[in-house]
């Protein structure tokens, strides 16, 4: 097992960061079926032919499995930079991305490529080649463009709202509540530790004061770690409401509340504001802020002001009238 020691000082040092960039690597996976899709099979299904056709004008796209999404430390960081801040643009990333030098890019592939079995000669000498790191940029640009960037406000309203929730629990509350519900691969110890099942890093880590950068995913189902020098150290974990019940599922209570409340209800087995909601419906913030008021007002939901934004969850009357409708 792999132990991070944690400190009082480490807490106001955490940080929690959105990166489209890492984001767009991680759906790569899901749309090559390097990852697992029962969450996202159907999104996968609809954009896959696309990808296909990027694969055909990017074949660098084919050789990225040898040096991405792999266990343990063996994968590169160029082509996923620890960002900067929770709502860096992608173009922001991307132009970080595409100022690394070309002998960084080289060494972290030779690196990569040691410790994993054989690639064909053909992947090694496009990996290694002098442009490399623009194919790989001109690559994911193009997957951003033509798939990701449609679904990134829905996509991000997901993200958004499991970073609000849970960086308000740690600023409040501590690490045990920060990592509750995070993965069955996390556990806090009360003696300063927090335990991760990821046996290919097994050693213990020391935060020594600099804090944990936490970054929510998608389109990941298992907790991933940034334990070496080259990146602030960091946990890439599944956000919260990426599995909420689909629509549909509470036919009955459509009919009882209305459709888009059902779903509202739905989508509030995570908190979100009246912005994430909008961009997961696909509504006006003021059509969406209407139902809200009703689900409201006869204690379905709850209300509660974070800065300038109010976070909705619903009431335990609304999670047994959800409940029930799913029985």
């Amino acid at each position: 097992m792999t132990r991070i020691e944690v400190t009082s000082q480490d807490v106001a040092a955490s940080r929690f960061a959105i990166s489209p960039l890492i984001e767009t690597m991680h759906a790569q996976w899901v749309l090559e079926g390097r990852a697992e899709t029962v969450v996202h099979h159907r999104w996968a299904e609809r954009r896959r032919a696309t990808y296909r056709e990027l694969e055909r004008r990017h074949p660098v796209l084919r050789t990225l499995a040898a040096i991405t999404g792999n266990k343990g430390t063996d994968n590169v960081d160029f082509i996923a930079p620890p960002p900067a801040g929770l709502s860096v643009p992608f173009e922001t990333e991307l132009a970080a991305m595409r100022e690394t030098p070309t002998e960084q890019a080289h060494e972290e592939i030779a690196r990569s490529l040691a410790r994993r079995p054989p690639v064909s000669a053909h992947t090694r000498a496009l990996l290694l080649g002098p442009d490399v790191v623009r194919l790989v940029a001109d690559a994911y640009e193009a997957l951003w463009r033509e798939i990701i960037s449609a679904d990134w406000p829905r996509f991000h309203a997901i993200l958004e709202r499991d970073v609000v929730q849970r960086a308000g629990r740690l600023a409040t509350y501590g690490w045990a509540a920060a990592l509750d519900d995070l993965s069955e691969q996390v556990r806090w110890h009360g003696d300063g530790h927090i335990q991760l099942g990821l046996r290919s890093l097994d050693r213990l880590h020391r935060l020594g004061g600099r804090g944990l950068l936490f970054l929510p995913s998608v389109f990941i189902s298992a907790v991933g770690a940034y334990l070496e020098e080259a990146w602030p150290y960091a946990l890439v974990y599944p956000a919260r409401g990426i599995a909420a019940e689909p629509p549909g599922r509470t036919a009955g209570l459509a009919v009882l509340i209305g459709r888009t409340r059902a779903r509202i209800l739905e989508e509030l087995a995570a908190p979100a504001t009246t912005t994430h909601l909008a961009a997961l419906l696909g509504q006006s913030v003021g059509t969406t802020g209407g139902h809200l008021s009703a689900l409201r007002s006869t204690g379905l939901i709850s209300g509660t002001r974070t800065g300038r934004s109010v976070l909705y969850a619903r009431t335990p009357l609304g999670d047994a009238l959800v409940a029930g409708a799913l029985a």
